[in-house]
């Protein structure tokens, strides 16, 4: 299940709070070219137990973080803050297009 985040926090603030809650791993930079073919290393990496993905708008980045975080906890996150989607590409989508602030991503 992946979270889209429609409310707007910070990005520092959003990235710095993940990263003191759980342990950022790798951060996969990437630019037009070499987009679609990091996405595919990403989401392999996201089949390992206990880690989750970060895609924020703005950002030319996917992080992987190792850890097990209560994302509504740890931003107060009320349901309409974000969707949930089974839909691997609609976290994705929604922040490529402008009606997100982020996608969470969790293969587990």
């Amino acid at each position: 299940m992946h979270k889209i985040l429609t409310k707007w926090i910070e990005p520092y603030v959003l990235l710095e709070t993940l990263k003191a809650n759980s342990e950022l791993q790798k951060d996969f930079i990437f630019d037009g070219f070499s987009k679609n073919n990091l996405k595919k290393e990403f989401l392999k990496s996201l089949e390992k137990e206990n880690t989750f993905g970060l895609y924020m708008k703005n950002v030319n980045k996917f992080y992987l973080f190792k850890g097990n975080v209560n994302i509504d906890e740890i931003f107060n996150l009320m349901p309409e803050d974000y969707e949930v989607t089974d839909d691997i590409d609609r976290p994705f989508n929604s922040v490529d297009l402008g009606k997100a602030e982020a996608g969470f991503i969790n293969l587990h």
